[in-house]
C-alpha cells in the first residue's frame, strides 16, 4: 500500500496532495485511541498537534468564568480541527472531549507546517476548512443569542451532516439523542422533543441507530 492510500484510510483531503507531499503528511502522523467521556486536551493546554477524527465523535467546548458551559462544535469522523491553534503555536481555549470511543489522528505541527509552506492542494483545502468554519461560528452566536433549543439542535445536526467538512458522510448518521443533547447543550428531553419536532417539519427521519436528513438545506437554516 502506497503512503497516499493509507493516507486516505485517515484524511480524505489526501487526494489533494502530490505522492511526495503525501508521503511526508503520513509520516507525521500518529493515531491515539480515547475511550467514551475522556478528555482530549484541557482548555490551557499546549496540544501542537492538528487533529482528525478517524472514528467517533469529539466536543469541542469550554466554561466561561461564570461557570457556563458552551459548546462550540462537534467534530465526527472525517473532520479535522485546531489549524488555528497549530498555526499560531498557542494553547487551547477550549476542552476536547470524546463523547464515544473515538479514533484520532495527530499531525505534528513540523509536518503541518511543511505542508503549509509548500502545498497548493493543502492549502486550497485549509481555505475551504477555514470559510466554512468561520460560517458556523457566526451561525452559533446568532442561533445563541436566539436561545431556541430546536434551531441548536438543527444547528448541529446540520454541521456533523455538512458535506464540505465531511464528504464521506451521507444522508445517514449514527448518533444518540444523548450525544446530540450534549453537543447542543440541551437535556436529552428537550433533544427529544426538538427532534420530533424537526422530523414533523420534515427535515429529518429518526430510527434506534441513528438519525437521516432529508432536507439538509431546510435543516442548516432552520431558525424555529
Amino acid at each position: 500500500m502506497s503512503a497516499k492510500d493509507d493516507l486516505r484510510r485517515l484524511a480524505f483531503w489526501a487526494d489533494a496532495l502530490t505522492e511526495e507531499e503525501a508521503t511526508r503528511a503520513r509520516k507525521g502522523i500518529t493515531e491515539r485511541h480515547y475511550p467514551a467521556g475522556s478528555y482530549v486536551c484541557h482548555r490551557g493546554d499546549q496540544l501542537s498537534s492538528w487533529t482528525g477524527v478517524v472514528t467517533g465523535l469529539v466536543k469541542i467546548s469550554a466554561i466561561s468564568h461564570q461557570g457556563k458551559a458552551m459548546t462550540f462544535a462537534g467534530i465526527g469522523s472525517g473532520g479535522w480541527f485546531g489549524e488555528g491553534s497549530v498555526l499560531k503555536n498557542e494553547k487551547r481555549k477550549y476542552d476536547l472531549v470524546a463523547l464515544r470511543d473515538t479514533n484520532l489522528a495527530l499531525m505534528n505541527r513540523a509536518t503541518f507546517m511543511w505542508l503549509f509552506e509548500t502545498s497548493v492542494g493543502f492549502n486550497r483545502y485549509l481555505v475551504h476548512q477555514l470559510n466554512e468554519r468561520m460560517g458556523q461560528f457566526i451561525a452559533t452566536i446568532e442561533h445563541d443569542r436566539i436561545h431556541d433549543p430546536t434551531a441548536r439542535v438543527a444547528r448541529n445536526l446540520a454541521w456533523l451532516f455538512n458535506p464540505v467538512l465531511y464528504p464521506n458522510v451521507g444522508k445517514r448518521m449514527e448518533i444518540t439523542q444523548e450525544e446530540l443533547a450534549l453537543l447542543a447543550g440541551l437535556s436529552r428531553q428537550i433533544a427529544n422533543k426538538a427532534l420530533q419536532t424537526l422530523e414533523e417539519a420534515g427535515l429529518i427521519q429518526v430510527d434506534r441507530g441513528g438519525i437521516t436528513a432529508t432536507d439538509l438545506g431546510a435543516l442548516a437554516s432552520y431558525d424555529g
